[in-house]
C-alpha cells in the first residue's frame, strides 16, 4: 500500500495551516488495479443502481458482468493481449463506462478520444499508439472505416447510444431514439452482439504498475502528446478525491464533464465508482435537461466546470430550478466568475470549491479546502505534492506574492509522453536538487499557502515592453455589468508590437445597449492603462471546445492570420 504525506519541508507547506479538519494528513493508496474498484462494488452492492441513463438503471451487478463480458469478448474474438492500446470513443454514456473498464479488465491500456474528433485526428492516435481495436459510437463508423479498410485498424465495436434509451423517456436526445438497424462494415462488431456471446475475462494479471491510460494533450504545438498513466498514477487522484470530498454509499452524482477528459473521466466516474456512488450520466451538456435531473435524481454531487456553470446561471428560468438536492458542487479548469459563484451560493447555499490539475497529473493536484475556499485560487496542494513557483531564468524558486512558473513533484504525474523522450525531458527541470514538472502555467503562492494562475505562459501579450497576463484583464472586464464573458488577446500594433484586444459577449438584456466606448472607458476607469484593451469586438459566443474551454488559440490565430 502506498503510503503519501502532504511535504513536510515548512518552507513551502504553509497550507498545512488550512488542511480540512478531520482529514488525515497521510494517504494510503491500494496497490490494487483500476478496474478492481468495480469489482469490490459489485461485489459489496450488487443491486445498486450504478448508472443512470435516459430512463434505464443499471445496477453494479449489470455494470461487472458487461464489463466482464466485454472483455472477455476482446480476448476471445480479438485476441487482445496485456498491455496493448485501445481506442475508446464515445459520448458520455452507459458503453463508455463499460468500454473503459473493460479495457483495464482485459488489462489493455485505454486511450480516451474525443467524440468530437475529425479523421485526420483519429488516424493520429492510431498510428502514434498502435492501437488495432476501437470501441466507437456508431456516429464514427464514416471516420473508422477508412482506417479499418487501409488496415490500420483490425477490429471495431460499435455503440448505439440508443440500446440504453428507456421507451418513452421525456427528456430532448442528443442522438437518435433508437438503435440503428442498418448493417455493419466487415470487421465491426455491434456492441449488443459483442456483450451477448457470452465470453468471460480470463484473470487478471495486470499490477499497480502496468501501463492503463493514455489520454492525449492537446498541447501548443505539433501533434497531441499520449500522457502514460499507469493503474498506481490513476489511484492516486482517485483515492484522494473520494478522502478529500467524502461521499455516502449510493450518493447521487450528475456527470456532464466529458468522460475521455482526466476530469471527468476521475470526478464523474472513477471517483464515484470507487465510492459505489449512482452516476446519472449525460451525453451532451444542455442546461435544462442538467437542470431537471438534478432535481429528478435528488442529486447531490455535481463537478462542472464554469462554463457550464455560466450557461446554467444565465438560462431565464434558473430561479425557477430545484437544486435543493445538492451538497458539493465545485470544479476546475478555468476560474469561476465571482458573480456566478456568487449566483450559485444564493441559490444553493454551498460554495464553489475550485481545483486544478492536469492530464499529465491525472486531474486534481490541488483543491480548496471546503471549509475555507478562495475564490478564482486553485486551492491547496494534496498528499504528497510538492508544489513551487519558479523563476525559469534563474532557476530559483520564488517567495509567496512572486509571479513565476508553477512546478510540482508529485505521485500522480505521468511516466512520461508515449514514444517522446525529447518532449518529456523538456517538460521536466532540475531545481533545487529535484524533478519537477513544468506546468506551462504562471502563478503565484499567497501567504497562506494557496495558489493562483496569473495565466499560460504562452498567452502573455508584450505590449511595448509591459506584461499583459490576459487571464487578469478578462477577470477584470467580467465585473462590468453587462458582460457576460470575455476572452483577451493580442492584435498587430506597429508601434508597441502587439496590444490587447477584447472579444466580448455581452449579457442578454444588454444587447444593443452598449457601445465599445463604453467599455473602453469603463476599463480605463478600473484597470491600468496598459492593461485596457485597444479594441473590443462584440461575438454571440466565444469559441469552446468539447470540454468548454474557450478556443483562445484558434482566436489569436485567426487576429494575426496574414499580418
Amino acid at each position: 500500500m502506498a503510503h503519501l504525506t502532504p511535504p513536510q519541508d515548512t518552507a513551502h507547506a504553509s497550507w498545512l495551516r488550512h488542511w480540512p479538519p478531520g482529514l488525515p494528513a497521510d494517504l494510503h493508496v491500494p496497490e490494487t488495479t483500476v478496474h478492481y474498484n468495480l469489482e469490490v462494488s459489485a461485489k459489496r452492492y450488487p443491486d445498486l443502481d450504478c448508472l443512470i441513463f435516459c430512463g434505464v438503471h443499471l445496477t453494479y451487478g449489470d455494470v461487472q458482468r458487461k464489463v466482464e463480458n466485454l472483455a472477455g469478448f476482446l480476448q476471445s474474438e480479438f485476441h487482445l493481449a496485456r498491455g496493448e492500446r485501445v481506442l475508446l470513443c464515445l459520448q458520455n454514456s452507459p458503453q463508455f463506462v463499460i468500454g473503459y473498464y473493460g479495457i483495464l479488465r482485459a488489462d489493455a491500456v485505454v486511450v480516451p478520444v474525443n467524440p468530437m474528433s475529425k479523421a485526420f485526428e483519429i488516424e493520429h492516435l492510431v498510428g502514434d499508439t498502435g492501437a488495432r481495436i476501437a470501441v466507437v459510437a456508431r456516429d464514427l463508423v464514416p471516420l473508422i472505416l477508412p482506417l479499418v479498410e487501409a488496415g490500420l485498424i483490425d477490429h471495431v465495436v460499435v455503440a448505439d447510444y440508443a440500446d440504453y434509451v428507456a421507451p418513452g423517456f421525456d427528456l430532448p436526445l442528443p442522438f437518435a431514439a433508437a438503435p440503428d438497424p442498418a448493417p455493419l462494415p466487415e470487421r465491426m462488431t455491434a456492441w449488443r452482439d459483442a456483450l451477448s456471446a457470452g465470453h468471460f475475462a480470463a484473470p487478471s494479471l495486470a499490477g499497480p504498475d502496468d501501463l492503463a491510460l493514455l489520454p492525449y494533450t492537446s498541447g501548443t504545438t505539433g501533434n497531441p502528446k499520449g500522457c502514460m498513466h499507469t493503474h498506481r498514477t490513476v489511484m492516486v487522484t482517485l483515492v484522494g478525491g473520494v478522502r478529500w470530498m467524502p461521499a455516502s454509499v449510493g450518493a447521487v452524482n450528475l456527470a456532464t464533464l466529458p468522460h475521455f477528459h482526466v476530469t471527468g473521466m476521475q470526478n464523474s466516474m472513477n471517483i464515484p465508482i470507487y465510492a459505489a456512488g449512482t452516476l446519472v450520466i449525460m451525453p451532451r451538456w444542455d442546461r435544462k435537461v442538467a437542470a431537471e435531473l438534478v432535481r429528478r435524481h435528488r442529486v447531490e454531487r455535481w463537478r462542472l466546470i464554469s462554463t457550464m456553470a455560466i450557461d446554467l446561471v444565465n438560462d431565464p428560468d434558473y430561479d425557477g430550478y430545484d437544486l435543493s438536492s445538492l451538497r458539493y458542487i465545485g470544479g476546475g479548469g478555468a476560474p469561476m466568475p465571482e458573480t456566478v459563484a456568487t449566483k450559485l451560493r444564493e441559490k444553493t447555499g454551498l460554495a464553489y470549491i475550485e481545483g486544478y490539475g492536469l492530464s499529465e497529473a491525472m486531474a486534481a493536484t490541488h483543491i480548496n479546502p471546503t471549509q475555507r475556499p478562495k475564490p478564482r485560487c486553485l486551492g491547496i496542494p494534496v498528499w504528497g505534492v510538492d508544489c513551487r513557483i519558479l523563476d525559469v531564468d534563474s532557476g530559483a524558486f520564488l517567495p509567496d506574492g512572486e509571479v513565476g512558473e508553477i512546478v510540482m513533484d508529485a505521485p500522480q504525474l505521468f511516466k512520461g509522453y508515449w514514444q517522446n523522450p525529447q518532449a518529456t525531458q523538456a517538460a521536466f527541470v532540475e531545481a533545487g536538487g529535484k524533478r519537477f514538472f513544468r506546468t506551462g502555467d504562471i502563478g503565484y503562492r499567497d501567504e497562506d499557502g494557496y495558489f493562483f494562475i496569473v495565466d499560460r505562459s504562452k498567452r502573455m501579450i508584450n505590449a511595448s515592453g509591459f506584461k499583459v497576463w490576459p487571464s487578469e484583464v478578462e477577470t477584470l472586464m467580467l465585473r462590468h455589468p453587462a458582460i457576460a464573458e470575455a476572452c483577451i488577446i493580442s492584435m498587430p500594433d506597429e508601434r508597441r508590437g502587439e496590444s490587447v484586444k477584447a472579444l466580448v459577449v455581452l449579457r442578454r438584456d444588454h444587447h444593443g445597449k452598449m457601445s465599445a466606448q463604453q467599455i473602453s472607458d469603463w476599463c480605463r476607469q478600473n484597470m491600468a492603462s496598459y492593461k485596457c484593451p485597444r479594441h473590443i469586438e462584440f461575438l454571440d459566443a466565444l469559441p469552446r471546445s468539447s470540454t468548454g474551454k474557450i478556443l483562445w488559440r484558434e482566436l489569436q490565430a485567426r487576429e494575426w492570420e496574414g499580418h
